[in-house]
C-alpha cells in the first residue's frame, strides 16, 4: 500500500517541481524585459553647442553627436541604428562618436569592435573622448546618447536612437532625427536612450557637486 500511495505521488512531484520551473523561468524573462526597456539616464544637454567642445560644429549641415562607452554591448544597436541614419539621410549631417576614454587605461583601450563598426559607416567620425570631458561638455549619462544641433549650434534633439535596449528596428528617436535632418521639423525633440552609463556613479556625484558649486 505504501508503494502503491508513493507512485501515486509521484506525478504531483513532477507537476509541482514544472510549476516551480516555469515560474522561475517566467520570472527572469520577465527581469530581462524589464531591464531591456529601462532607458539610461538622459542628457543634461546644453541648448546650445558648448564652445569648449574640440568638435566642430558643421555650419552647412546639422551635426550629430552620438556618445558611447566602447565596452557596452547595448551600444552594438545604436550604431547599427546610426548607420541606418546615415544611409537614409545622406549628405544632410555629418555626425561624430564620441569613446570615452577615461584616465589610466591602455593607449588602445577604446579601440573595440564599436570603434571599427564606426569606420565602416560613411560620414562618421570616430573620436576618442580623453577622460570624458566631451560627454560632460554635451551632459552625458548613457552610452548611446544622441544629440542634434542645427548650423547656428541649437540644440534640435536629444534622445537615442533604438527601441530597447541592444535592440535595432525603427524607434521614435530615428523617425525624429530623420524627420529633422529631411524635412526640417519633427513632431518629437527628445526619446529614452537606452544603453549602459558613460561614468560611474561616483564620477557623476562628483560632477553634480561641481556643477552646483
Amino acid at each position: 500500500m505504501a508503494m502503491g500511495h508513493s507512485h501515486f505521488r509521484r506525478p504531483s512531484i513532477w507537476i509541482g517541481l514544472a510549476v516551480l520551473w516555469l515560474g522561475g523561468t517566467a520570472a527572469g524573462l520577465g527581469a530581462l524585459a524589464a531591464y531591456a526597456n529601462r532607458p539610461g539616464a538622459p542628457a543634461h544637454a546644453p541648448a546650445n553647442w558648448p564652445s569648449s567642445s574640440r568638435l566642430t560644429l558643421d555650419g552647412q549641415h546639422p551635426t550629430l553627436v552620438m556618445l558611447v562607452h566602447p565596452k557596452c554591448d547595448c551600444t552594438r544597436a545604436s550604431l547599427a541604428e546610426l548607420a541606418e541614419l546615415m544611409a537614409r539621410a545622406p549628405h544632410r549631417s555629418h555626425a561624430y562618436v564620441v569613446f570615452l576614454k577615461p584616465a589610466g587605461v591602455a593607449d588602445d583601450w577604446e579601440h573595440t569592435d564599436l570603434w571599427e563598426a564606426v569606420k565602416r559607416i560613411p560620414d562618421v567620425t570616430a573620436v576618442v573622448d580623453d577622460e570624458g570631458r566631451e560627454a560632460e561638455r554635451f551632459g552625458g549619462e548613457t552610452s548611446g546618447q544622441a544629440l542634434l544641433y542645427d548650423t547656428r549650434g541649437r540644440l534640435l534633439f536629444a534622445g537615442g536612437t533604438t527601441v530597447a535596449r541592444g535592440h535595432e528596428g525603427d524607434s521614435a528617436g530615428l523617425a525624429a532625427i530623420l524627420a529633422l535632418l529631411n524635412e526640417g521639423q519633427a513632431t518629437q525633440t527628445s526619446a529614452p536612450v537606452f544603453g549602459c552609463p558613460l561614468f560611474d556613479a561616483n564620477h557623476q556625484e562628483s560632477e553634480r557637486k561641481k556643477t552646483a558649486l
